[in-house]
């Protein structure tokens, strides 16, 4: 048993079976698809941003750190800001042609 194992335990709330045991669930991640498998689907959205116009790229099936490099590389080549979380991509702005293009450009070949 780890030193700061209470930690991760803090606020969970205990049995009194005293054959009780915790067991720590940890999130499995799954495995990045290939870029011809991944089924992306490029959206604009606008509703509940304050009025503000967004590009939205979700579908994506990977671990999180693909997912944030993929919103990188696709804020960058934009020239605008974003964020990459819960499999999707946020893209501030209405981008859906150049956002495309871009993920096609990568090898993303199945890209709606």
């Amino acid at each position: 048993m780890k030193n700061n194992d209470w930690k991760e335990r803090l606020n969970v709330v205990y049995s009194t079976n005293p054959d009780f045991k915790y067991e720590n669930v940890e999130k499995e991640e799954t495995k990045t698809l290939d870029k011809k498998q991944q089924k992306l689907r490029v959206n604009i959205e606008k509703k509940g941003r304050s009025g503000k116009t967004v590009t939205l790229i979700n579908r994506f099936i990977g671990t999180e750190n693909d997912l944030k490099e993929l919103g990188r590389l696709l804020k960058s080549k934009c020239g605008v800001g974003g964020s990459a979380k819960d499999g999707e991509i946020l893209i501030q702005g209405e981008l859906k042609q150049r956002v495309i293009e871009l993920l096609k450009a990568e090898g993303y070949t199945q890209t709606k």
